[in-house]
């Protein structure tokens, strides 16, 4: 029932980010700062900036394109009992779950608001479930010896470092010129997407990986389903790079990071997949 919600609801929610066109187009707002920031001003996103609407509608693409059919295949194979398809089932419902939280913290409020929030609930509660599938203490036993753990969880503790950096490049200058606010604050208030990377989803990298070098069992948890997630989410990231620079801005060093950590997260996710013993 909560994925057939999931899938219900972010049809609705991709295809309306997607379609959705009304408006009166782009016109300038001044934000709580005093700063002119431009506004996209059509569809669903009408109130966002210029610059991130599109990234939003980027991320729909990748959502209904990819979340979507991999949620459901990945429920199918964990229904039967497969170990493989649980591990795509619960990493595919940690990015929706993610992707709503910030959706409905970072999305201006809108007609979709109570569409985000079943979504956020629905996808945290079955990502529970999930996670509570799993034979934790018997999870090391069903890898090979040759599944590359190792190459994997410095992978996760690389990703937490190198997109930490990003994030702390970004807020530790204007900390230390006084000026505090950095840019890309726009219209909002506060940094929500690096303030959850930073306290939340990279610690959580950042253990996985460890504990996966460690070979513990909830490395042998962690590790793979964060993978899974991640391997979406870089899509996406990538998809919003590409949408930053049709619109003329320029992405600056994630142009170069988002793409290598998507094409490490993939390769890392098909080894430890390729690893499991047989269903």
């Amino acid at each position: 029932m909560l994925i057939a919600g999931i899938v219900l609801l972010s049809l609705i929610a991709t295809l309306t980010g997607i379609l959705s066109d009304a408006g009166p187009g782009p016109h300038t707002y001044t934000s709580i700062r005093g700063e002119e920031v431009m506004i996209y001003g059509q569809g669903i996103y009408r109130h966002m900036s210029e610059e991130l609407a599109p990234q939003g509608i980027a991320q729909d693409f990748v959502t209904l394109f990819l979340g979507i059919p991999l949620l459901l295949l990945s429920f199918f194979k964990a229904r039967k009992g497969s170990l493989k398809g649980l591990y795509l089932l619960t990493g595919t419902l940690g990015y929706f779950l993610v992707t709503y939280l910030f959706y409905l913290a970072m999305g201006t409020y809108s007609k979709l608001f109570l569409v985000y929030a079943a979504l956020l609930g629905m996808s945290f509660f079955a990502f529970v479930q999930s996670l509570l599938s799993f034979e934790v203490e018997r999870l090391p036993t069903r890898f090979k010896k040759e599944t590359p753990v190792k190459m994997a969880g410095i992978f996760l503790i690389v990703n937490t470092l190198g997109i930490s950096l990003l994030w702390l490049s970004v807020v530790v200058p204007p900390l230390l010129d006084g000026s505090i606010y950095p840019e890309g604050l726009d219209h909002f208030t506060t940094l929500i997407v690096q303030g959850f990377d930073l306290g939340l989803l990279l610690p959580l990298a950042f253990v996985s990986g460890w504990l996966f070098l460690k070979r513990r069992p909830l490395g042998f948890l962690g590790a793979p389903v964060y993978l899974v997630f991640l391997s979406i989410l870089m899509t996406a990231l990538v998809a919003k790079v590409i949408a930053i620079m049709m619109g003329g801005a320029s992405a600056g060093p994630a142009i170069v990071i988002i793409p290598l950590f998507l094409v490490f997260s993939v390769v890392s996710v098909m080894l430890l997949i390729k690893g499991i013993k047989q269903d």
